[in-house]
């Protein structure tokens, strides 16, 4: 999968520069256009679909983006907690209350972790259900979502979302060498945010046909 995704992204851009830049432009825009190209990418349109109508690119940006926020709901709240928490230890201005707080805090954003990753697993797959339906209750039907990950297996689904993961890592370290070179780095990231996100859709896109949906 890791393969295809890559020749995938890279037909999409490679010596494409008015395609390669208007997908900067959707990027620069709040990344919503980017979110409803992403969509776009998600219900399995091959080759790379054009950077075009933007007005249609923009609702479903917005839409991809009310169901991520629906999606970190809980972990919104458990950290609004935590930080309730903390906050208040370190207003009482007594030593002991403050460490308690501290201590609760990094328990606190291991268990926001820990929420977020088991959210993403259900998320994954219901963010494509979304794109491949058009309505945002699909993206919260856990028992399709459930059956789904069965049919890819739970220990190959897994595996595959760690090689995302490990390919996540590289394009970091590779974003962060760039960084370090003043004003090209920046640019060079801009442009590179894009295609990191078509190679991501396309690697779910695959995940999740996988199954057989």
């Amino acid at each position: 999968m890791v393969g295809e995704s890559f020749e995938y992204t890279k037909e999409a851009v490679v010596g494409k520069w008015a395609k390669w830049v208007m997908l900067v432009i959707a990027t620069i825009l709040l990344a919503l256009p980017l979110m409803g190209y992403v969509m776009k990418v998600l219900r399995g349109e091959k080759p790379a679909p054009e950077v075009e109508d933007w007005g249609t690119l923009f609702i479903d940006g917005i839409k991809y983006l009310i169901v991520m926020i629906i999606w970190m709901i809980p972990v919104i709240i458990v950290y609004a907690i935590i930080f309730v928490v903390m906050f208040a230890g370190a207003m009482t201005g007594d030593p002991t209350a403050a460490m308690a707080a501290v201590g609760t805090m990094m328990i606190g954003l291991l268990v926001v972790f820990v929420l977020a990753v088991i959210i993403g697993l259900f998320a994954m797959i219901g963010v494509v259900r979304f794109a491949r339906t058009g309505s945002i209750g699909e993206a919260f039907n856990f028992s399709a979502i459930l059956a789904t990950i069965a049919k890819i297996g739970w220990v190959p689904y897994i595996i595959a979302l760690v090689v995302l993961i490990i390919c996540g890592v590289v394009f970091g370290i590779v974003v962060a060498i760039l960084m370090m070179i003043p004003v090209i780095g920046w640019l060079a990231y801009l442009f590179l945010i894009a295609p990191w996100y078509i190679f991501v859709a396309r690697y779910v896109c695959q995940l999740y046909d996988s199954a057989g949906a």
